[in-house]
């Protein structure tokens, strides 16, 4: 995923939560923001120390943010969309994390049929 395609500043993230939708997944906590269209999506994907280390917080970055490029072209309308990790998320495999997001898409309605 290119930069273009990152949520990077600060005030963006604060924005998606505050303003945008929220669920929770289990292993992940969902905050997205609709976008007009035209709009390109974007993924921020935030983990913090109560996770673990830098080891297990990097793999758990790379597993969402190929969940959302894998499937990003699925999504019904662009968004502005920030996962946050869970300690459920620890040691799972990617199989379990995608199936977790295209279930939270779905439920969310974000989702083409």
């Amino acid at each position: 995923m290119g930069r273009s395609m990152r949520v990077k500043q600060g005030r963006d993230f604060s924005r998606i939560r505050q303003k945008g939708r929220r669920m929770s997944c289990g292993m992940f906590i969902a905050n997205w923001q609709v976008l007009p269209e035209g709009a390109g999506s974007r993924l921020g994907v935030i983990t913090t120390k109560r996770l673990g280390n830098a080891v297990i917080r990097g793999r758990a970055r790379r597993l969402l943010r190929e969940a959302f490029r894998l499937h990003q072209h699925d999504i019904t309308r662009p968004v502005d969309m920030v996962l946050v990790a869970q300690n459920s998320l620890v040691g799972k495999k990617y199989d379990a994390v995608e199936e977790a997001f295209m279930a939270m898409l779905k439920r969310a309605g974000l989702l083409a049929a």
